[in-house]
């Protein structure tokens, strides 16, 4: 197995200037053309054995639920099966610039949420997969996933082609300011709200859809949605059921000191002292099941609700870390437990971090991380875009991710990869479109291992009640 170790600045690529020539200096070896021509890195492989091994770990029960979502779309598709891209990123053309990844960078994990200070930015907020890796793996992650949104929101073949390649000039130009500023520069910088909305102002359509999805997220946190997500009985505030997204298991319900006790304490070790005085004030009350998203579903997840008083109410999400898809394609695991990477990898690519990020281990020694479950959070919504409009929310986009991979160091490098003309971006939209044609052929594999009762499908299964803990 080839490994990609982290490229980390010597003394002889010390400084903006030399760093950038010796980017520029790996095109030799991997021409930025090169990158449109290989669809598969591993060859021919079979699509549902993939998707099977994936299971892994998962909740058996709810493996229905995460097909029937997955089985939308070739689009929704394609966000349940990060590791089928992993598989076939390895051995694809590699610059051997390797920065701390995403992993699953596609157009719906991007977002708005709160910074410790409650302004709100625009920044990646989904690292489940978060690995060092080639910095190629992100983008052909995520023009892929423009391609295929283009197509579901039924764009012509030129714009689905101008929306994969947009994402990718955006990124490059973006990479090319970062490299020039300095290491501070970089670490604070921040795409806020604000700055959107003046970016896009001149966009009626783009600006009102904006600001109408920043003012309802500015309501989006504990204390706001409290009365809506608890309910008072005998004195003692509990998690209102709202199946089948959010319940608690009948019959097995969980021992709130017993149980979780241990799991909280150690997750409290994982913040930091002023954190830990904060994290004190409260004491926890309620704990229930929550299903989310669709490459997520079946992991385990739940919120907890806290109380600090009567009327001061703190969510909690806590999250399954299973092992990432790019574990032993980019390089062996390199943290502890995969709690703890999942965490390392946001508070390094993400401009400012939920106060409460931390992680833990469950009596059955299982990894999680743990962040709040709301706080002005909000995400796309892709109906109704025009190619116009998917055009402005893939410059987004591309800005987030420059702004990541910078943070993560190597904006020099890159930029001196890329260069200043359209070469990379053409080539990464060639392969965007070749490998979007490649998810509609292992869909259609999917459909039919439906069809044929190889992998069970349903809203959500009556087997929920029983115990998944």
């Amino acid at each position: 197995m080839n490994d990609y170790p982290v490229q980390y600045p010597t003394n002889d690529y010390f400084g903006r200037e030399a760093r950038f020539e010796h980017g520029k200096s790996l095109r030799k070896d991997c021409t930025r053309s090169s990158h449109a021509e290989v669809v598969l890195g591993q060859g021919p492989r079979d699509p549902v054995a993939l998707i099977e091994v994936s299971n892994g770990d998962r909740v058996e029960h709810l493996l229905p639920v995460r097909f029937g979502r997955m089985s939308e779309s070739s689009f929704a598709f394609f966000r349940g099966t990060a590791n089928l891209q992993a598989h076939d990123l390895k051995g694809t053309p590699s610059s051997g610039i390797v920065v701390q990844c995403c992993g699953d960078c596609h157009l719906m994990n991007f977002g708005g949420f709160a910074t410790p200070e409650r302004r709100q930015v625009f920044d990646i907020n989904d690292f489940d997969e978060t690995f060092p890796a080639p910095f190629e793996w992100d983008l052909k992650r995520l023009a892929v996933s423009f391609a295929l949104a283009a197509r579901w929101l039924g764009f012509e073949p030129t714009d689905c082609l101008a929306a994969a390649a947009a994402v990718i000039a955006a990124y490059r130009e973006h990479i090319n300011v970062y490299a020039n500023m300095g290491a501070l520069e970089v670490w604070y910088a921040q795409i806020t709200a604000e700055a959107l909305l003046e970016q896009f102002e001149k966009d009626e359509e783009f600006h009102k859809r904006l600001s109408k999805a920043m003012e309802k997220a500015a309501l989006n946190t504990s204390e706001r949605v409290f009365n809506k997500l608890t309910t008072e009985e005998d004195g003692h505030f509990r998690i209102v059921d709202q199946p089948p997204l959010l319940f608690h298991v009948h019959g097995a319900e969980v021992d709130l000191q017993s149980e979780l006790e241990p799991f909280f304490k150690s997750y409290r070790e994982t913040l930091t002292a002023d954190r830990q005085t904060l994290y004190d004030r409260y004491r926890l009350t309620d704990f229930a099941h929550k299903v989310v998203g669709v490459g997520s579903v079946g992991t385990r997840c739940y919120i907890a609700l806290f109380m600090a008083d009567k009327d001061d109410p703190l969510f909690l999400q806590i999250k399954q870390a299973r092992a990432s898809v790019l574990e032993g394609l980019a390089g062996p695991p390199r943290w502890a437990s995969n709690g703890e990477r999942v965490i390392a990898g946001q508070r390094l690519l993400q401009s400012a971090s939920d106060i409460f990020l931390g992680w833990s281990l469950d009596a059955h020694g299982r990894d999680f991380y743990v962040r709040q479950l709301r706080d002005m959070k909000f995400s796309p919504d892709l109906t109704g875009f025009t190619p116009k409009l998917l055009g402005y929310y893939a410059n987004m986009c591309g800005q987030v991710l420059a702004r990541s991979h910078s943070k993560a160091g190597e904006a020099p490098t890159i930029a001196g990869y890329l260069g200043a003309g359209p070469g990379f971006d053409e080539a990464i939209a060639q392969y965007a479109i070749g490998y979007a044609d490649q998810v509609e052929q292992d869909f259609a594999a999917f459909q039919s291992a439906i069809r044929l009762g190889r992998l069970p499908i349903d809203s959500m299964p009556a087997a929920i009640e029983q115990a998944i803990i």
